[in-house]
């Protein structure tokens, strides 16, 4: 099944930008997904085809108007789901990416301005409102493209190999674990004697131990989760990696 994307944007010509290139790219000349974009602009009622006004009560900047962004979202397929991309929607996740690519495709709809006239999603309520985290864009555009690269790169077939896409971080609730490969040296630094052991299953338990720690360290959030879910305590001490992997 063909993985379909549309993206209502007042900038169409941003894409597929990143994603016409390189696996994505071939996959998209393989037909393994669709793209097609709307322009909200089209959708304006007046001859100026204004999509913004100032913002009820005052204040900087436009908020896109209510009306026209109904009328593009009416326009398109309503059997997949709708992203709206605000720094106000929950910040999405790798389990929700899995979700989409099981299902017919996504369509992303990418807010500018001040954003989006609030009554959209009370019309609307089945539009879903996402972020990629707590970061300020310029515009949905170059949030939709990530969400569609991660779609993508998990379709059969984009990423070759059947591994590639499994360990990667956030796929098994962590980080991934580090990576290296030659030269064997480098600015005098080695790579871990157990990466050249040649025994898979204590490089398999060097990179769990790893990936637990990096997580434990770096995201707190992540681990907690985690280790909730196993039935593990949040904090507290770990087993160090012994000298010898290092």
């Amino acid at each position: 099944m063909t993985f379909a994307a549309t993206v209502l944007t007042l900038y169409p010509e941003m894409f597929p930008g990143p994603l016409g290139i390189s696996l994505a790219g071939r996959a998209l000349e393989r037909g393994d997904w669709t793209l097609e974009t709307v322009q909200i602009r089209d959708f304006a009622r007046d001859k100026h085809r204004t999509v913004d006004d100032t913002p009820a009560g005052g204040g900087a900047g436009m908020v896109l108007k209510a009306d026209v962004l109904a009328a593009a979202f009416d326009s398109v397929a309503s059997d997949r789901p709708v992203l709206a991309m605000t720094p106000r929607g929950k910040p999405i996740a790798q389990d929700r990416i899995r979700e989409l690519v099981a299902g017919r495709g996504v369509t992303i709809l990418c807010g500018r301005f001040e954003g989006f006239d609030e009554r959209l999603f009370e019309a609307r309520p089945e539009i879903e409102q996402v972020s990629l985290g707590d970061v300020i864009l310029s515009g949905g555009e170059p949030a939709a493209l990530a969400i569609l690269d991660a779609c993508i790169r998990l379709l059969p077939g984009v990423m070759g190999a059947p591994l590639s896409g499994a360990e990667e971080s956030f796929e098994e609730g962590l980080l991934e674990y580090p990576q290296y490969t030659r030269p064997f040296e480098w600015e005098g630094r080695t790579i871990p004697e157990v990466l050249r052991s040649g025994d898979h299953a204590r490089i398999a338990a060097w990179r769990k131990s790893q990936a637990e720690t990096d997580t434990r360290l770096r995201r707190p959030d992540l681990w907690e989760r985690y280790s909730g879910a196993r039935g593990q305590p949040a904090s507290g001490a770990r087993r160090e990696t012994k000298e010898s992997d290092q």
